[in-house]
């Protein structure tokens, strides 16, 4: 594994998101350069100055960009955060066919202009999304895929770290399926350290129980639903989150991550994209980790995939 040498990062979308992923990265040196493209010239021209001007603070990073789509001729990973927002209240599959739409006209001729590039959709629906933009590209599942639950995975680690009081690193633990209504937490596999869940004892308090599990559950399923409520969109987490896959690409890590690409024969699913533990590295996803989940699981893994087909059936997908 190597990091490839003056990797590129192109960012599509200077939204609330695109803006914050490129802040992330910038800040986080992800990439040797970053760029950022938009079809709205005073927004992306204004992002990036303000990004331009910071960079004496941020390590050998360079950022460029504007609304010409040449600027991601190259990049070694094209990240799509472009598309029509989410609004308060609305679930992210009622944002599908506007943003296939767009995705049809917008991937063409970024494939054209990075033919060789990893390609990763956070824009909502993410995984009917995924699924669109690969049998748009025609691309191996593997090199489009999306952020998938990577950030939910985050948010439920942060809530159960809280609640144990450790350190988030050291929770273990993921959710996959649909990164939205139907996703669910692999509790059979969740530890703080080496110990499982519901074996940890805190040095104050009561042990967990299976109830506060259930809240949290519901916490990092809705939690999108009230960061929009009180600011309109959610951001810097998912920035971060779209940064440290990117880095796992360009860096050739060969990181396990909950990202959301096409299966195949997964646990009897096939056909759809859903978040499920993932080897990620500089050709994205280079394979899907088949762990075991419980029964009780198995079943949710099924509804997530039965609710994602219902949607790619009403697109017509």
């Amino acid at each position: 594994m190597s990091v490839i040498e003056n990797s590129k990062l192109a960012i599509v979308g200077a939204g609330a998101v695109g803006s914050s992923l490129a802040y992330a990265a910038l800040i986080r040196e992800s990439a040797r350069e970053i760029v950022l493209y938009d079809v709205q010239k005073a927004k992306v021209d204004a992002e990036v100055l303000d990004l331009a001007h910071g960079t004496q603070f941020t390590g050998s990073s360079r950022i460029t960009g504007g609304d010409d789509i040449d600027v991601v001729t190259g990049a070694n990973m094209v990240i799509i955060t472009a598309g029509a927002k989410q609004n308060p209240g609305q679930s992210r599959l009622d944002l599908a066919a506007t943003n296939v739409g767009i995705l049809k006209k917008l991937l063409p001729p970024l494939v054209e202009r990075a033919p060789d590039a990893v390609f990763m959709l956070v824009t909502n629906p993410c995984d009917v999304l995924a699924v669109a933009a690969q049998k748009i590209t025609g691309l191996p599942a593997g090199r489009v895929f999306s952020s998938g639950t990577v950030l939910d995975s985050s948010r439920l680690r942060w809530l159960l770290a809280e609640r144990a009081g450790v350190s988030t690193a050291s929770v273990h633990a993921m959710i996959v399926g649909e990164h939205g209504d139907s996703e669910f937490p692999l509790w059979s596999g969740a530890r703080i350290g080496p110990v499982p869940l519901l074996e940890w004892i805190p040095a104050h308090g009561k042990p967990i129980t299976a109830s506060e599990l259930d809240d949290i559950a519901e916490q990092v399923k809705t939690a999108a639903y009230r960061v929009i409520e009180g600011k309109g969109a959610t951001n810097y987490a998912i920035g971060l989150s779209g940064a440290r896959i990117a880095e796992a690409v360009l860096r050739d890590e060969g990181a396990v991550l909950p990202v959301s690409s096409m299966l195949e024969n997964y646990h009897g699913v096939s056909g759809v994209a859903l978040s499920v533990p993932s080897v990620v590295d500089a050709s994205g996803v280079a394979r899907v980790i088949d762990v075991p989940f419980s029964v009780h699981e198995e079943g949710l893994l099924q509804a997530s995939a039965a609710a994602l087909k219902k949607s790619l059936g009403d697109l017509g997908l």
